[in-house]
């Protein structure tokens, strides 16, 4: 049997120790620094240049001081009005006959504001209730009236679509929170448009009333679902008045039925007629859902005129807004009954 022959190494000659001594000696002289040499014949030039010194690090960024819960002092606000979710969509009379929520809750947060919440607004104390001298100081802030150069002058430049000072009123109206967002336009620009949609339409009077009630503005100008509210000559953004915000919705509260299974003054049968008789008859008009309501209220006084029941298709909108929609209609027509 034959075995695997293994692979000698190759053999290396032998050196003489004279040999050896001599390339030792070469290559000391060679690895020798070049600047012990009188004449070097070349410079050595390293492989890894030497690395530039690393940047200092940043110093550390101061830690975010975290937002209190309950805070020390709760806010204090001199604005003499109940602060409410909406001012433009709730009238101060009507009274909730059940919350959906607690009292105790209120959507200003705990211990932020000095002002208890009832489930509906939070009321202002008689002492800063002061109609008289918020009357004058609005004037102060306004100052002299625009002349006709400066309106035109405001109107080009806030009018258009692309405005970047603009803010969207929707179905909640004037809201709390809104009032916010309008003074902090106004510590960069002179005016703000708005832009109102859905069914708060349905009275644009209501809206430039609270507008100016409660920001102090003017309206200086209105154009079917646009404002422009005006700050005023002498406005101070360093002297805004302190509004705390809304950290959330409030739940709406329970109000008494508006539309009634038999209407007052009427049997049922008579009701029932009345009902039967608006179904079948053609619509006035089609509103559609976050729209725009401001002919509604005309087109509908001026079909009074001539009819008894007058339908509006409401299908497309949403069932809160139909019932909003039914009780606006009520108050700005002076409708005797709402069929819904």
């Amino acid at each position: 049997m034959l075995l695997p022959r293994k692979l000698l190494p190759w053999p290396r000659p032998r050196r003489s120790r004279d040999q050896t001594l001599s390339l030792r000696l070469f290559r000391a002289s060679y690895l020798s620094d070049p600047d012990d040499d009188d004449d070097p014949p070349f410079t050595r030039i390293p492989n890894n240049p030497p690395r530039p010194p690393a940047p200092r690090p940043p110093p550390p960024k101061p830690k975010a001081q975290t937002t209190k819960i309950i805070p020390d002092e709760p806010a204090r606000s001199d604005l003499p009005f109940d602060f409410r979710y909406s001012y433009s969509e709730t009238d101060p009379s009507w009274r909730p006959i059940g919350f959906r929520e607690p009292t105790r809750f209120s959507p200003f947060g705990p211990g932020r504001l000095d002002r208890p919440w009832d489930g509906v607004a939070a009321r202002v104390d008689e002492e800063v209730r002061a109609g008289d001298a918020r009357v004058s100081t609005r004037e102060e802030v306004l100052g002299e009236t625009l002349s006709e150069a400066e309106v035109a002058e405001l109107v080009e430049m806030y009018r258009h679509s692309d405005c970047s000072r603009q803010i969207n009123l929707g179905k909640g109206g004037v809201t709390h929170n809104m009032l916010d967002d309008i003074h902090n336009h106004w510590r960069r620009a002179e005016a703000v448009r708005m832009k109102c949609l859905g069914v708060a339409t349905l009275d644009m009077d209501n809206i430039c009333f609270h507008l100016e009630d409660k920001t102090g503005g003017k309206i200086i100008y209105r154009s079917i679902n646009i404002l422009i509210l005006y700050r005023g000559r002498n406005y101070d953004p360093k002297q805004r008045p302190v509004i705390p915000l809304m950290l959330w919705k409030p739940l709406a509260p329970i109000y008494p039925r508006i539309v009634q299974n038999v209407a007052e003054g009427l049997t049922f049968e008579q009701t029932k007629e009345m009902r039967n008789r608006g179904l079948n008859s053609p619509p006035l008009m089609k509103l559609t859902r976050n729209g725009v309501y401001v002919n509604v209220v005309e087109r509908l006084r001026e079909a009074f005129k001539t009819l008894e029941v007058v339908r509006l298709d409401c299908s497309y909108t949403g069932t809160s807004d139909c019932k909003k929609i039914g009780v606006k209609l009520r108050v700005c027509c002076l409708c005797s009954y709402v069929l819904l």
